[in-house]
């Protein structure tokens, strides 16, 4: 089971070249914000499978706390890539 386990890590690694092609050559901001999105994504995957494999609960630690740096990257993109434009009506 621990060789299906390292594969899988393998594997997942393996898609971030595609995110990295992505993040490079992405057209738009939004482009390289979803890539950014999946290295997350995909490095708490990998985390947790080698937590699974190897038996280090500490992996499961930094795991979560990648989770939720993700999901405070992604709220900070969209609050600066999109402004409020209900803000600028108020205003003028």
């Amino acid at each position: 089971m621990q060789t299906l386990q390292f594969l899988l890590a393998l594997f997942l690694l393996l898609n971030l070249v595609a995110g990295m092609w992505r993040v490079l050559r992405g057209p738009t901001a939004a482009d390289r914000m979803l890539s950014a999105q999946l290295f997350g994504t995909t490095s708490v995957a990998t985390l947790l499978l080698l937590a699974q494999a190897t038996g280090q609960s500490a992996l499961r630690d930094v795991a979560l706390v990648f989770a939720l740096l993700a999901a405070v990257t992604a709220v900070a993109f969209v609050r600066r890539a999109w402004p409020d434009e209900e803000k600028d009506d108020d205003d003028g």
